[in-house]
């Protein structure tokens, strides 16, 4: 029994030689997958937010292409609801086209203070960097990160007089180097994010043509 605590210490030691070997083994095994693969864990790519986006994969069905609920300030729990009115399909084509299926859909959203303030968080979430918080694309986070992208300008006069439907369609399918987003922000979201916009412009004084 009295021999038993000095068994302790050669094991100790060559338990940590065994680890001291497989720590320092990492970079001759990561230099043997350089070059079996070109490359290893130690050395990844890493990507600024949205900086790769990918769409779903076809067939798949996103988060926020399930049933509609019933109006802007309800929930779906996935239950089919018949009364919902379903919005119509276009392409970034029609977008960039101006088609009257985008640049005639009516906001059904009214711009109340809970949907400026979904808005609002919405567009933060999503859109702030990128066209930041005044909706000025020259001072989002990414301007002088990529100076030679186009970070468009939503609070400016020739933004206003565009029409609802045609901000709704940019946000659900992209346009030009704009991702498309409709398969994070839910249908209703999209309107609140419209109407946010719109607050944007009449504090920049560029309200919309009647307002």
């Amino acid at each position: 029994m009295a021999d038993r605590p000095r068994l302790r210490t050669p094991v100790r030691f060559v338990a940590a030689a065994l680890l001291a070997g497989l720590v320092s083994a990492c970079s001759p095994f990561d230099d043997l997958m350089v070059q079996i693969f070109g490359r290893s864990m130690r050395d990844q790519r890493s990507f600024d937010p949205y900086e790769n986006t990918l769409l779903p994969p076809e067939g798949s069905v996103p988060f926020s292409a399930g049933n509609f609920s019933a109006g802007p300030d309800q929930i779906s729990l996935g239950q089919p609801d018949p009364s919902a009115e379903m919005p119509p399909f276009f392409t970034m084509a029609e977008v960039a086209g101006e088609a009257p299926v985008v640049m005639e859909m009516v906001n059904p959203v009214e711009a109340t203070a809970e949907s400026l303030a979904r808005g609002e968080r919405l567009y933060n979430r999503f859109c702030v960097p990128c066209h930041s918080a005044d909706g000025v694309g020259a001072n989002a986070a990414l301007a002088p990160l990529h100076p030679m992208v186009p970070l468009f300008n939503l609070s400016s006069a020739a933004t206003a007089i565009r029409p609802d439907g045609y901000m709704y369609g940019v946000i659900r399918v992209g346009r030009g180097l704009m991702p498309a987003y409709g398969h994070q922000i839910p249908h209703y979201d999209r309107w609140h994010i419209v109407n946010h916009i719109r607050q944007l412009q009449a504090q920049a004084g560029n309200a919309p043509p009647g307002e």
